[in-house]
């Protein structure tokens, strides 16, 4: 039909096109020995052809050999990108590649962060692999397993395939293979229940760019809900009529064949036979370089007719570079894309991932400790053979799950930890699946999350120094000298002092109170200046100014004399409590022993503050740790603040101890274990947000919070004593 159009309205033209057809019905050899015939025996100017990319790279070779133009229309391959591989190969359509970024966009809508390419094993298959992998790094998804299948595969391998993907956790497939193979698989699909709700799956171009052969054919009914990209052509007057007598021709021909339909690979065929055929006229002369020149440069031109653009299965919309993903070429957004029919007929979007459960419950592992029963606490009943879980970090847990905006299955099993095991083993048995997460009062420090994914915390720490208190009940004859400091003492006696001598310089030229010998000068001016205690002074005060300064300096003494009345009453009556350490500095200085807990990463960072390995010592629960500072074995503890507060509000520790306010060390607090890349993470941290701010993580922290009567250990001073400071 080209050349027959072509040639129709040219009748000056002085070539004329002869067509030689060699039939190579798919097979790779057979077509190179087609090509072989038509250059050798036929020599021919140039090959129209071969119709996919396995053949292209025979032919590639033996059109560069004989220098004989090879054009294909159906080679889609990003890997015969053949101006670089050969100046002879074109190509007259679209690469594969073009699609990657389509498909990434579809992704990127419905917010996917998994997706598992299924591809045939050869060129046409593997050639839009890296690109997709390229396009779906951009939107931040991540490709964690590639399923390639065979082209002569069974039933039974796909079968095998498939169910291997069923227990993965992604739920996105993207499927880019020929119509005959696809359709085999997804019939299996459907087979093993792969076709339900839940499941996304994306095809390429290369099942949908032949949408007639599956439309008209028994596989239809398993690719129910399955979203697609092919190319898009616009719609046209001339398109349509060129179609109808298109298909009364090809009726004519094969009347056997009444549901053949025209797709975009007969209209790239179109437009190569026009462009070889125009390239030959305008050449003339058998220059193959200038040939090769015209035609390259009339496929151009044909192919910028084609818009770039693909248009996605479904009637939901379109995609171009330009404007990406939208719902008609004339917008340029994509908030009201068309409605998607799923997989069984479900309009719910796809989350994109499903934890296989395959009839069981997620594996949640607890951790076993004797210490520290408030966060966590495994208790066993032999009556019933009953395990029982308990504690804070449980119940978080528990009201974590009701709220989660799916049912998620799980059952807690405990972990046992052996003496010398650590917090980082149990994360390694996350890491290598023995668990599917773990709950339990884990720190999210930065080494761990390498090999694991923790959620947000539910419960914040910080890391704290722990000192003894020292009752100060002993009383001395000095004690009165105790209200006030050192260098407030020498500062109030400097100002009463200075006080003599300012009343002095103002009152004794006009006074006669503070006149006469200079003993007597010296006597007046300090006993009118230190009476001001006690209000005794019997002196007049003549001059203005003395009076200012003398009413400003009765206010400064009324308030330094109440101030040290009150403090030394509360020295007198009051029970003192004091640090016996005031800083961690003191601590390195007198060479002090402190304690860590044990299995905990506390210990590196005691060892970060250059503390000696001999002077550190564990504990293993709140009992020990009383008992180590009972016997002198440790001047401090250092831990984590929440086990800390269970230490100083038990009622046998009150007014014992308390916490050093400098220095505080951060961490990110507790947090649930669950695999890296699991797609739970983000939908638990959600939720924890939603549990830690409601008034339900308040009542949780009151159920497992023991009244006391201990003084508030944060309220200590390490002084008693008033100080310049104060004033």
């Amino acid at each position: 039909m080209a050349i027959s159009d072509f040639y129709f309205n040219r009748g000056n033209y002085r070539t004329r096109l002869v067509l030689n057809v060699k039939d190579s019905e798919g097979d790779i050899v057979a077509a190179a020995a087609a090509g072989l015939d038509l250059i050798k025996n036929v020599q021919v100017q140039a090959i129209i052809g071969p119709t996919n990319s396995m053949q292209a790279n025979f032919m590639i070779a033996l059109g560069n050999k004989s220098q004989v133009p090879i054009i294909s229309f159906s080679a889609t391959s990003p890997f015969l990108i053949s101006s670089m591989r050969s100046p002879y190969f074109f190509r007259a359509t679209h690469n594969d590649s073009s699609q990657a970024k389509a498909i990434s966009a579809i992704v990127q809508t419905f917010r996917w962060r998994e997706a598992v390419p299924i591809y045939v094993d050869n060129e046409f298959g593997e050639g839009v692999i890296l690109y997709l992998s390229d396009a779906l790094e951009e939107v931040n998804a991540r490709i964690p397993y590639r399923s390639v299948i065979s082209s002569g595969a069974t039933d039974e391998e796909i079968k095998s395939e498939l169910f291997k993907l069923m227990s993965m956790q992604s739920r996105v497939f993207i499927v880019h293979m020929t119509p005959d193979l696809g359709s085999r698989v997804f019939d299996k699909a459907t087979e093993i229940g792969m076709m339900c709700e839940g499941y996304v799956w994306i095809i390429t171009d290369g099942m949908t760019n032949h949408w007639s052969l599956i439309h008209h054919s028994d596989h239809m009914d398993s690719m129910q809900g399955v979203l697609g990209v092919r190319n898009y052509v616009p719609k046209s007057k001339e398109l349509e009529n060129f179609k109808v007598r298109w298909k009364s021709k090809f009726v004519q021909d094969n009347p056997s064949m009444m549901n053949a339909e025209l797709d975009i690979f007969g209209l790239w065929a179109y437009d190569a036979m026009f462009a070889l055929a125009m390239a030959m006229e305008e050449v003339l002369a058998p220059q193959i370089s200038t040939l090769m020149h015209q035609i390259l440069n009339l496929l151009a031109g044909f192919l910028k007719m084609v818009p770039n653009s693909l248009k996605l299965c479904q009637g939901i919309g379109f995609w171009t570079s330009k404007d990406g993903l939208v719902k008609r070429l004339d917008s340029t957004s994509n908030a009201n894309l068309g409605i998607i029919r799923w997989p069984r007929d479900s309009y719910s979007i796809p989350k994109g991932w499903e934890i296989p459960m395959n009839g069981r419950k997620l594996k949640i592992g607890v951790l076993v400790r004797r210490a520290f029963g408030e966060f966590v606490k495994v208790t066993w009943d032999q009556e019933t053979n009953s395990t029982t879980f308990t504690g804070r970090c449980i119940d978080v847990f528990n009201d974590i799950m009701k709220v989660m905006p799916y049912p998620v299955p799980y059952q807690f099993y405990p972990i046992q930890m052996e003496e010398d095991e650590s917090y980082n083993e149990i994360i390694d048995q996350v890491f290598f699946g023995k668990y599917d997460a773990v709950v339990g009062d884990i720190t999210i420090v930065a080494n761990r999350s390498l090999y694991v994914d923790f959620t947000l915390p539910f419960m914040e720490s910080t890391v704290v120094i722990v000192v003894l208190i020292r009752n100060n009940t002993k009383k001395n004859a000095w004690v009165f000298l105790k209200p006030l400091s050192r260098d407030l003492w020498i500062t109030s006696f400097c100002f009463f002092v200075f006080m003599a001598f300012v009343i002095w310089v103002l009152e004794h030229r006009i006074n006669e109170d503070f006149r006469g010998p200079p003993l007597h000068h010296v006597g007046t001016s300090f006993w009118f200046s230190f009476s001001t205690m006690t209000f005794a002074h019997r002196e007049r005060v003549l001059s203005n100014p003395s009076r200012i300064v003398v009413l400003i300096w009765c206010i400064v003494v009324f308030i330094l004399t109440q101030s040290y009345t009150a403090n030394l009453t509360s020295l007198l009556t009051v029970q003192q409590l004091q640090p016996t350490v005031t800083d961690i500095n003191e601590l390195l200085r007198n060479g002090e022993n402190v304690g860590y807990p044990h299995r905990s990463f506390i210990r590196e960072i005691v060892q970060r503050m250059t503390f000696d390995r001999s002077k550190m010592k564990k504990f293993t629960s709140l009992e020990v740790l009383d008992e180590l500072f009972t016997n002198g074995s440790i001047a401090a503890a250092i831990a984590e603040i929440p086990y800390m507060n269970l230490f100083l509000t038990n009622k046998s520790h009150c007014n014992k101890y308390t916490t050093l306010t400098e220095p505080t060390f951060r961490t990110d607090g507790f947090g649930f274990v669950f695999p890296r890349g699991s797609p739970l993470v983000a939908d638990v941290s959600r939720a924890i947000l939603n549990v830690t701010e409601s008034f339900r993580i308040g009542d949780i922290e009151n159920a497992w919070k023991k009244q006391t009567n201990c003084l508030d250990p944060s309220t200590l001073d390490s002084s008693n004593s008033l100080s310049l400071g104060s004033f």
